[in-house]
């Protein structure tokens, strides 16, 4: 597996920890930034993990911004792309068995690293389970191909 992550200056000290998580679990990592903690614009770390994953350069995504929202409406309007925002380790389970997501946006502000860090390993080890979760997916790929 192959994760692109990105965070903005709210979400780039969340973001290291992340990284560091991702080295213990021996999976490969592109680091799209930002890498401080001044004022930067959430879509310019966002929009390229999104894009990496709509493309099939890594297998999944993780954005981290203060709340989360920022990144998550970001990473959604990239079509292909299926992000959630998560908070806890039910909806981290739930959102790779039931709707295989393939970016998940967290809030370096609303949790702490412990939990972020959980988060993500349950998030990046779960699979998708199919069958009737499948169909529904299905649905909403087939609503993205729909001309406007």
């Amino acid at each position: 597996m192959k994760v692109a992550i990105g965070a903005d200056h709210g979400g780039y000290i969340l973001k290291e920890e992340i990284t560091s998580l991702l080295e213990e679990m021996g999976i490969e990592y592109e680091d799209m930034g930002c890498n401080c903690e001044d004022s930067v614009d959430y879509p310019d770390y966002g929009l390229p993990v999104a894009e990496k994953v709509a493309r099939g350069e890594v297998d999944r995504g993780i954005v981290i911004c203060g709340t989360g929202i920022g990144m998550s409406i970001t990473a959604n309007k990239v079509k292909g792309i299926r992000c959630a925002l998560v908070h806890d380790m039910f909806t981290a389970k739930a959102t790779r068995e039931h709707n295989d997501t393939n970016v998940l946006a967290m809030g370096a502000r609303v949790i702490g690293p412990g939990l972020a860090r959980e988060i993500a390993k349950i998030w990046l080890s779960t699979e998708f389970e199919g069958g009737r979760h499948a169909k529904r997916i299905g649905k909403i790929a087939e609503y993205e191909q729909k001309e406007d």
